[in-house]
């Protein structure tokens, strides 16, 4: 049933303790709101712009810039793929391990790309052993990651394309590609915690939208502002004030969420769910006209 607008528990004006709970951390879904899985939550962060840094017990990663991969994919088998620079700490530990097991973990912070209270929307956790990818594998690992990230310039693909080099030529020696064998995956964002199996991850895809997030809700917050505060009118009288603020925190196939803030800069959520999940951009259009359609119809 197409349900546009449900303000998430704990939160709004309808008794003093809800309020009291908006202000010490992030609101929680209702039980029955359309959700992508948790697998899919941590596949997206991988594939998402969000900052990572990748942590390797007893190695010293004083630099955290060095600690940050430049670029980042899931391939088909599950294992995380990363580009690290081939003079950082990160390659260095991951050279001299060689055959032994390097256990590593990648963090995820995902921050909103809106100014907004409680900005920092959830992290993702994705632990296993880490390896350098044998020179046989890089060329297939090169062009997955950089199909995914515009990393194809630094790994030398188009020189690789009109000179036809060896498979050890393919990634440039300034550049090191990584694999990450996944043990474990677990995230803490606005839906909630949970843990996710490698076996979950590997299936999982990530969302249609995540490679437009950012500039979409960019563009929600500057050019439609009042219509995403119109939107409250599906929510009911009680839940908003006059001077209230609304943004556009986080966007998914499945529907908007909004964070609304009073006057005395106390906050609460509401999803908004579409009629149907999207899978494009074109699909979201014609999803947020409609919500909008029924924000005005509801006045």
């Amino acid at each position: 049933m197409f349900r546009p607008g449900s303000p998430l528990p704990d939160t709004g004006r309808a008794a003093e303790s809800a309020a009291d709970s908006a202000r010490v951390g992030q609101p929680r879904p209702l039980d029955d709101t359309r959700q992508p899985t948790a697998a899919e939550r941590v596949r997206t962060l991988v594939e998402s712009d969000a900052s990572a840094a990748l942590c390797i017990p007893g190695a010293d990663l004083d630099d955290l810039g060095a600690a940050a991969p430049a670029a980042r994919t899931v391939t088909p088998d599950g294992d995380v793929l990363l580009l690290v620079r081939g003079d950082s700490p990160t390659a260095r530990a991951a050279a001299h391990a060689q055959d032994d097991e390097l256990t590593a973990v990648i963090e995820i912070t995902d921050v909103a790309p809106v100014a907004v209270p409680h900005r920092i929307r959830g992290r993702g956790w994705i632990a296993g052993w880490l390896a350098p990818v044998p020179a046989e594998e890089r060329p297939a690992c090169a062009m997955l990651l950089a199909k995914r990230h515009p990393v194809g310039e630094i790994l030398g693909l188009d020189e690789a394309r009109k000179n036809a080099l060896t498979s050890d030529d393919t990634v440039r020696p300034d550049w090191l590609l990584l694999r990450l064998e996944v043990g474990e995956a677990c995230v803490e964002d606005l839906w909630g915690s949970e843990s996710v199996e490698p076996d979950d991850l590997a299936a999982a895809h990530a969302d249609p939208l995540v490679g437009h997030e950012t500039e979409l809700l960019q563009h929600l917050a500057s050019a439609h502002s009042d219509q995403v505060r119109g939107l409250c009118t599906l929510l009911g009288d009680r839940m908003c004030g006059v001077g209230d603020r609304a943004v556009p925190v986080s966007l998914d196939r499945f529907g908007l969420r909004v964070r609304f803030t009073d006057e005395d800069d106390h906050s609460f959520d509401a999803r908004f769910d579409f009629p149907e999940p999207v899978s494009d951009v074109v699909g979201l259009r014609r999803a947020m006209h409609t919500l909008f359609e029924a924000a005005l119809e509801s006045e």
